[in-house]
């Protein structure tokens, strides 16, 4: 099996993202806490804190409708029924495939956008949007953390991959503000 060749500024990239988590854990561990930032274009709620503002590449993970596409076929002049459409199954069952495929549940919609973790959930506004998206901490069932990811199930909406170089402390915050509201 192969893989694709990484840059060399990813492999300096995740052990920085990773002591910072580490650090972060320790930090948090001996008692201390998150230190607030200031964050200029989001309205925060009266004693909402923000801690972090940082940019991720997030994704969501969900199904969506299966789309069948026309049949296919080819016309044919025939010399005793004139000219009729011959059905291609082999075409149309390679397309039902690949529609059913494609409807099946996958991270989808990958882009990069702004995160800012604050002392209520995140907020997230995808580049080139005016609009800030809120996940609460609330409504949040789990925080599972990979190396360069972490993903957010939410109870009642689509999980929330956040991936890049601040997903990991990102997921050290988060699992410590969700258990600090308990």
């Amino acid at each position: 099996m192969w893989r694709r060749r990484q840059n060399p500024s990813e492999n300096a990239v995740r052990p920085d993202a990773v002591q910072a988590a580490t650090a972060l854990a320790h930090h948090l561990q001996n008692g201390g806490d998150l230190a607030p930032v200031q964050v200029a274009d989001l309205p925060l709620a009266d004693g909402e804190i923000a801690y972090a503002d940082v940019t991720c590449s997030v994704a969501r993970f969900y199904g969506s409708d299966i789309v069948y596409p026309r049949p296919a076929g080819y016309f044919e002049d025939h010399p005793a029924f004139g000219r009729r459409l011959v059905p291609n199954h082999r075409l149309d069952a390679r397309r039902r495939q690949q529609a059913e495929a494609a409807a099946n549940p996958q991270w989808r919609d990958h882009t990069p956008a702004r995160v800012v973790l604050t002392s209520t959930g995140v907020r997230l506004r995808p580049s080139g949007s005016p609009t800030w998206m809120p996940f609460d901490h609330a409504l949040l069932s789990g925080v599972t953390a990979g190396q360069p990811e972490v993903v957010l199930s939410y109870s009642v909406c689509a999980p929330l991959l956040l991936s890049g170089q601040p997903a990991p402390w990102l997921g050290v915050a988060i699992e410590h503000l969700r258990h600090s509201a308990c």
